[in-house]
């Protein structure tokens, strides 16, 4: 099996105007690249999770953009601006929690705004130029998160994941698994259990995949093992990616990530969710603040299953996130350093050094 390590999780194609992505709906069992060039295909592979994990969605945003701009035809800011606004809001409404994306489309369209009266082809490679660099910083900001989450780690650990927040979430190593990823390549040793992470088994697919590919000791459980497996003394830290983060450190990410979290606090194990300053978003004071998409019920009810593995007609109640309250997250470690309680004041240091360091990409 091929090291997920070697693959670009989204790349830019330059030539044919296309966006490149590993279809990652189809792991862990057909390894399937799909090249989209039309806007529709690029808002299907987001909201279909054929492309997914915040950063990577950023970067996968950002191309997306750049060539809905390249495709309008205009002469004039205000002939240019109309559509391409109307792409950004469309491409934002693929999904409405991880906040990297916004950020990533927001970025963009400042760009556009801020070069507003030059010509428009000198606006359009200036937005080539912008999500080539929205790559590169995701590169850097991983290897970063990398660095100091090995900090927190022994060789021979036991760590818990949830989700995938891994190669196949960003640019390159990720970041929950970033130090995973950066310790093999240093010699290290791990043993990782990754949880299912019900409904959509990003863990199971995805995690577990490319971990093992890596080398990586790698047992996979089911969500509701998690207890069992810390009452044994097997994990040592827990280790989460994060879609976004409030101001006051509470951390929204994949459904069932809050559980894990008390299950941490209860048997004293260390909680740290691993998310580039990108993700925090300090316009919103708390977890009750982040809107939580709301997903299909035929997720729960037969996505998996030869039959229907739910009777007709009952509700199903299908949030695609939940947010770990700060009490219970030992700290949140950014490519700035590691923020700790009280975040209202730990995460305003983050941004500090943030404007004192530029990215060495």
């Amino acid at each position: 099996m091929d090291n997920i390590m070697s693959y670009e999780t989204v790349e830019l194609d330059e030539r044919e105007g296309s966006i490149i992505i590993l279809d990652q709906t189809k792991l862990p069992n057909e390894v399937q690249f799909l090249q989209l060039k039309e806007q529709k295909d690029m808002w299907q592979a987001i909201y279909l999770l054929q492309v997914r994990g915040a950063p990577a969605i950023g970067v996968f945003a950002a191309f997306a953009l750049y060539l809905a701009a390249k495709d309008i035809d205009a002469d004039t800011w205000e002939a240019f601006y109309a559509p391409f606004h109307d792409a950004k809001e469309y491409l934002n409404s693929s999904r409405p929690t991880a906040v990297n994306i916004s950020w990533s489309l927001n970025r963009m369209e400042q760009l556009a705004i801020d070069n507003r009266n030059k010509p428009i082809a000198e606006i359009k490679a200036l937005l080539l130029k912008e999500s080539k660099e929205i790559k590169a910083e995701d590169v850097w900001m991983c290897r970063r998160i990398g660095e100091n989450g090995l900090t927190l780690l022994k060789d021979g650990d036991g760590i818990l994941t949830h989700c995938n927040a891994g190669q196949l979430a960003t640019s390159k190593y990720g970041t929950a698994l970033a130090p995973i990823h950066l310790g093999v390549e240093r010699g290290m040793n791990f043993r990782v259990f990754c949880d299912e992470t019900r409904p959509l088994l990003q863990g199971a697919r995805l995690s577990a995949f490319e971990l093992m590919v890596d080398g990586v000791d790698t047992t996979v459980i089911c969500d509701n093992m998690a207890s069992q497996v810390m009452k044994n003394g097997w994990v040592n830290v827990v280790f989460v990616g994060c879609d976004r983060v409030a101001a006051n450190g509470d951390s929204c990410n994949k459904i069932g990530t809050s559980g894990v979290a008390i299950l941490a606090k209860y048997y004293g194990i260390p909680f740290y969710v691993l998310a580039p300053t990108s993700t925090i978003d300090m316009s919103i004071e708390k977890g009750e603040d982040i809107v939580i998409e709301q997903r299909p019920p035929e997720e729960v009810t037969k996505m998996w299953y030869k039959q229907r593995m739910v009777p007709q007609g009952v509700k199903v109640y299908n949030p695609a996130f939940d947010f770990v309250d700060n009490e219970l997250i030992t700290g949140i470690v950014t490519e700035y350093g590691i923020a700790r309680p009280p975040y209202t004041e730990s995460l305003k240091e983050i941004f500090r050094r943030k404007t004192e360091t530029k990215p060495r990409l």
